[in-house]
This record gives structure tokens, C-alpha cells and sequence, in this order.
């Protein structure tokens, strides 16, 4: 299986697109994980995009039980060795606080069952077997209309996932019309969502929006990231990508040094 977490920005930065931990189909138009050639910094700033002209995220629909049942189909390989998550009897209501400590400093994040009870349950998972800890955040995008940290690679290739795969929540599944799920959309400013490489690829890897960014609504939000943990990405956007390119690996090393729930 191959695996990919590639951040593409059209010309006109009207159509960005995230992509990360995959099932077995690679996504179109991938840029390496990581760049061994970056330009040097220059000194014009791209202008700031019009965030007037995308809409918002919808609203969260309630859950009509109080449990859920999950599915993780097996993929191979493994970034690291974890078992799969439980998959009955899946909580959908309530809050869980992950902390996160990196080499950056804190991060702390709030983890929502109602907005994604199964990616929830999966990295609550991961997050007590440990599978975080001692993992790079591998991406930092600083371009206008995407400004993310990607994280939840243990390889640190940005190919690396947990050995299972599973559906796309929130918001992709708040639209009755999948037309709609494709049109770009806001997502705000402390924002927690899954990477993928298309639809129900999830596995493992995350990121955290540290300024609002413009994505089509086809990567599942479960969460948010505290004040304290939006400082510490401003300190971390603030120094830039290697190479002083807009997207690549953080020119201060993001190391997860433990992830507790």
C-alpha cells in the first residue's frame, strides 16, 4: 500500500487540496512528502486570499443514538505496530483532552465524539498505545488560504499510517447532496482534521490549522486546539519551512514527544 501526505495549492488558490495517510490509492498530482530542493526565501508576500468568497463549514448534525459502530479495515504496512481500535459500542456524545508535548512546547487539543465518534475512537486508540509518541509533524504549509501543521507519521515520510483505514465523518457526511461535500469551505482557525488521499482513507496522520484555511469539506474535523496550543503553532509557523519554500518540513523540527488522553 502506498501512502502519501502531499499539501497541493492551485494558481489561484481557489482549490486547495490536502492530502495525507491513504488506503491503496495514491491521489493525482502528488508532490514528494518532503523537498530536497526548496527556492530560496524571497522577500515578496503573496497576497492574503479572500476568505469572503467560500463559505463556511455546516452545522454538526446530532446523532440520532447514543452509540455507533466503526469500521477499520486492515492496510499493510504498518508505520508502527498498534492494535485496532474497538469498533462496537462507540461513544458519540462528549469530550476528550489530549495532550499533546512537543519539542516546540505544548500542544493541547479537544478531541468532539459528536462530530466524529469514530476518528475520535481511533485516536484515542493510538494515543494510549502510545503510537504518537516520539513522532515528527513531517509538513507545515504557510501559504495563503492553507496555514496547517501535519502531524501523526511515525516514519516521518508522510506515507506512514497505523495498518487500518476508515470512513470520512464530519462534515463530508453533513451533506445530503455530495455535490456540495466538493465546494471549498473555511476551516477556522484551530481547527483539528484528518488528512487523507481521498475519500475514507484516514488512518493516522492529522492537522492542526493555525490560520483559517479554504479546503473542500472532505477532511473530517473531530476537534480543536487550545490558545495555549495555537501560541505554540504561531511560534512554530513563524519560523518557517526548510528552504524557505511555503511547504515542507518545519524549520524548527516539530517532534510529538507524548500524546496523553
Amino acid at each position: 500500500m502506498n501512502r502519501t501526505a502531499a499539501l497541493l495549492t492551485g494558481l489561484s488558490a481557489t482549490a486547495l487540496v490536502l492530502a495525507g495517510c491513504s488506503g491503496s490509492a495514491e491521489p493525482a498530482a502528488q508532490p514528494p512528502a518532503t523537498t530536497s530542493s526548496t527556492p530560496a526565501a524571497t522577500t515578496t508576500q503573496r497576497p492574503a486570499l479572500d476568505l469572503s468568497r467560500f463559505g463556511a463549514l455546516p452545522a454538526v448534525p446530532q446523532p440520532a443514538t447514543d452509540t455507533v459502530s466503526c469500521a477499520y479495515p486492515a492496510e499493510t504496512p504498518a508505520a508502527k505496530e498498534v492494535n485496532p481500535p474497538p469498533v462496537d459500542a462507540v461513544d458519540v456524545f462528549g469530550t476528550v483532552d489530549v495532550a499533546l508535548a512537543t519539542s516546540q512546547g505544548p500542544i493541547d487539543i479537544t478531541l468532539d465524539r459528536t462530530q466524529a465518534p469514530c476518528t475520535v475512537n481511533s485516536v484515542v486508540s493510538l494515543a494510549q498505545q502510545g503510537y504518537f509518541d516520539s513522532s515528527p509533524c513531517h509538513r507545515l504549509t504557510t501559504s495563503p488560504g492553507l496555514e496547517v501543521l501535519q502531524c501523526g507519521d511515525p516514519s516521518g515520510s508522510g506515507r506512514g499510517g497505523p495498518g487500518y483505514s476508515f470512513a470520512n465523518e464530519y462534515p463530508t457526511t453533513a451533506y445530503t447532496d455530495p455535490a456540495q461535500a466538493e465546494n471549498p469551505v473555511v476551516y477556522p482557525r484551530g481547527t483539528l482534521a484528518m488528512a487523507n488521499a481521498g475519500p475514507d482513507t484516514n488512518g493516522s496522520q492529522f492537522f492542526l490549522v493555525y490560520a483559517d484555511s479554504v479546503l473542500p469539506p472532505q477532511y473530517t474535523v473531530f476537534g480543536t486546539i487550545s490558545e495555549s496550543g495555537l501560541a505554540t503553532l504561531d511560534a512554530i509557523a513563524a519560523g518557517g519551512v526548510t528552504g524557505g519554500s511555503e511547504d515542507g518540513a518545519p524549520a524548527n523540527p516539530v517532534i510529538v514527544e507524548s500524546a496523553t488522553a
